[in-house]
C-alpha cells in the first residue's frame, strides 16, 4: 500500500470514528414492520458504511415488533400502526413515534388474461374481502371496468396471517368506506377475516398472489413491483380512479397536514385531496423516550436524525414518499425530548 493510500485510509477511519463518537455503541437492534423493509434495508446498509454502526433489524411484522419493544429486547420497534392511547398506557415507559416515510398499499392480483389495469371501487373492494363478491366477472366489477374482458373464475382473497401494520392501514380504510365492514370486522393489526387465505408478511402475501391465478392481495407497493404483480387503480374519496404514485401518496399526507402536525398518529387513509391515493399510511420507528444506555441512545438518535434528512433521498427510488418538511420539523422536535438514563442526550 502506497503512502497516499495509507493516509486516505486512515482519514476515512478517523471520519467514521468521528461520526460514531467516542465510546459509542457500534450496533443497534430493531424489529417490526415489513412494509418499509426495502427502504430500511437500504438505510441500514448506507448508514453502516458511513458510520460503522450496524443495525440488526428483524422484519417480523408490526405486532411482533411492538411486543419486542415492550419486552425490552430491541432498541427500537417499527410499526405501520401507530399505538393507540390505550396501547401507549400499556407500555412500560413512554414511547415516542417517529414517522419515517409514507407508502401506498396496493391490491395486487393474478389475472393472466386481463388486458389493462383493473379498477376497483371502495364498496366492491370491501365486498370482495367480505366474501360477498366471489367471481371476477361479477356485475359490479364489470361495471367498474367497461369494455374489459374479465375472467369467469373465482376470486381467491389473500390477507396477512400475522399481526401487521399493513393490515391495520388496510382495514382502517375498509372501515372508513364500508359500514358493513366496520360493524362486522373492524380494524386492527389482526382481524377475524371473513374470507380467504393468509400469508406471512408482505412477501408472503405477494408470494401467494404470484403463485395463484385468480388471487388478489394487499401489499406495500414495493413488494408488488419486486414480484412484477399488476395492481388495481382505486376510486378515491373524490370519485377519481387513482394509481399509487408517489405524488398520490404525498397528496394523501397533504390532505391531513395540519392534523399530522398536532398528532403524527393521524391516519392518512381515504384522504379528501382529489389527487390522493386512498390506501396510504405512514410507517413509524417507536422509541422509548428515556433510554437506559446513554451510548446506544446517542447512536439511535444520530441514526433517526440521519434518516429524517439524508435518508429521505433514498425513498422515492424504492417507491416510498419522503416526509414533507412539516413532519420533519415535528420529528426534530421529538428528538429533542429523548433522554438517556434520565438526562437530556446533550447533557454532559
Amino acid at each position: 500500500m502506497t503512502r497516499p493510500v495509507r493516509i486516505a485510509a486512515a482519514l476515512a477511519l478517523l471520519a467514521g470514528a468521528a461520526l460514531a463518537g467516542p465510546g459509542a455503541a457500534q450496533q443497534l437492534t430493531g424489529a417490526g414492520a415489513t412494509f418499509p423493509y426495502p427502504l430500511y434495508s437500504k438505510w441500514f446498509d448506507v448508514y453502516h458504511q458511513k458510520t460503522g454502526v450496524a443495525i440488526n433489524y428483524q422484519s417480523i411484522g408490526s405486532g411482533a415488533g411492538i411486543q419486542q419493544l415492550k419486552s425490552g429486547t430491541v432498541d427500537f420497534g417499527a410499526s405501520d400502526a401507530a399505538l393507540s392511547d390505550a396501547a401507549l398506557e400499556a407500555m412500560p415507559r413512554r414511547v415516542v413515534h417517529f414517522p419515517t416515510v409514507g407508502g401506498a398499499i396496493v391490491l395486487a392480483y393474478n389475472l393472466p388474461t386481463l388486458r389493462g389495469r383493473l379498477k376497483l371501487t371502495p364498496d366492491v373492494l370491501a365486498d370482495i374481502y367480505l366474501g360477498r363478491i366471489q367471481a371476477w366477472n361479477d356485475r359490479r366489477i364489470v361495471a367498474a371496468n367497461p369494455g374489459v374482458a374479465l375472467p369467469k373464475g373465482p376470486i381467491l382473497v389473500v390477507h396477512r396471517a400475522d399481526g401487521s401494520g399493513t393490515t391495520n392501514i388496510f382495514t382502517m380504510y375498509l372501515s372508513a368506506v364500508s359500514p358493513r365492514w366496520k360493524s362486522s370486522v373492524g380494524s386492527g393489526t389482526a382481524v377475524s377475516w371473513p374470507a380467504g387465505v393468509g400469508g406471512k408478511g408482505n412477501d408472503g402475501v405477494s408470494g401467494v398472489v404470484r403463485q395463484t391465478p385468480g388471487a388478489i392481495g394487499y401489499v406495500e407497493l414495493a413488494y408488488a413491483k419486486q414480484n412484477r404483480l399488476p395492481y388495481a387503480s382505486l376510486q378515491n374519496k373524490a370519485g377519481k380512479y387513482v394509481e399509487p404514485t408517489m405524488a398520490a401518496v404525498t397528496a394523501a399526507m397533504d390532505g391531513v397536514s395540519k392534523e399530522l402536525q398536532k398528532d403524527v398518529r393521524t391516519p392518512i387513509v381515504n384522504s379528501g385531496d382529489p389527487g390522493a391515493y386512498p390506501i396510504c399510511g405512514l410507517t413509524f420507528l417507536l422509541v422509548y423516550q428515556d433510554m437506559k444506555d446513554p451510548a446506544r441512545a446517542r447512536q439511535l438518535t444520530n441514526f433517526i436524525n440521519w434518516a429524517m434528512h439524508d435518508g429521505q433521498s433514498y425513498a422515492a427510488d424504492l417507491d416510498y414518499a419522503p416526509l414533507p418538511a412539516s413532519l420533519v420539523a415535528v420529528n426534530e422536535h421529538s428528538l429533542k425530548t429523548l433522554l438517556a438514563a434520565g438526562k437530556p442526550l446533550g447533557a454532559k
